[in-house]
């Protein structure tokens, strides 16, 4: 017992640390690479990665993480859209794991709860937008980008889920 918490706190830093480099360094990526990685969501899929991975307290802990990493150690959104971001994934979080827990299948949990916490974000950023908070476009990310990285992170946890034995 004792090995497996620690095997699995283990899991947990590895991934953390890994995302918080990847996000601290994803404006010099992109510009080596010529494409824009944050149009692949990579926030929700370090994300996805916790929730298919780790423990369920390291998906609420990537959820705070990230945001905040992004926005002391990479300068970059302001702090209304570094919370934007925040509240969003907390929300795909939770109601990831509340609706898992009602239907016990994975995808649907998992597609429905992406696409329920965007709803929300949007909602947000438009009122923050209104309100002067922020400044730029309501959708940055082509809705195309968005549609299949939603499907991609959903199946991805639907088959992890189903390889590793738990409720589809």
């Amino acid at each position: 017992m004792k090995n497996r918490v620690v095997i699995n706190i283990s899991a947990s830093l590895l991934l953390d640390a890994l995302a918080v480099v990847f996000i601290i360094n994803m404006g010099k990526l992109s510009t080596a690479f010529g494409y824009p990685f944050y149009e692949l969501d990579p926030m929700r899929l370090f994300l996805m990665l916790a929730i298919a991975f780790t423990p369920r307290w390291n998906g609420w802990f990537i959820a705070l993480l990230l945001p905040a990493v992004s926005f002391f150690l990479g300068g970059h959104p302001n702090i209304y859209k570094a919370g934007l971001m925040a509240a969003e994934l907390l929300l795909n979080v939770w109601m990831f794991w509340f609706l898992f827990d009602k239907i016990k299948f994975s995808l649907l949990a998992m597609l429905l709860s992406i696409l329920f916490s965007k709803l929300v974000y949007y909602l947000l950023k438009y009122l923050c937008l209104q309100a002067g908070l922020i400044t730029g476009e309501l959708v940055t990310t082509p809705m195309d980008t968005q549609i299949m990285t939603t499907l991609a992170f959903s199946i991805f946890v639907y088959v992890v889920f189903l390889v590793k034995g738990k409720p589809k």
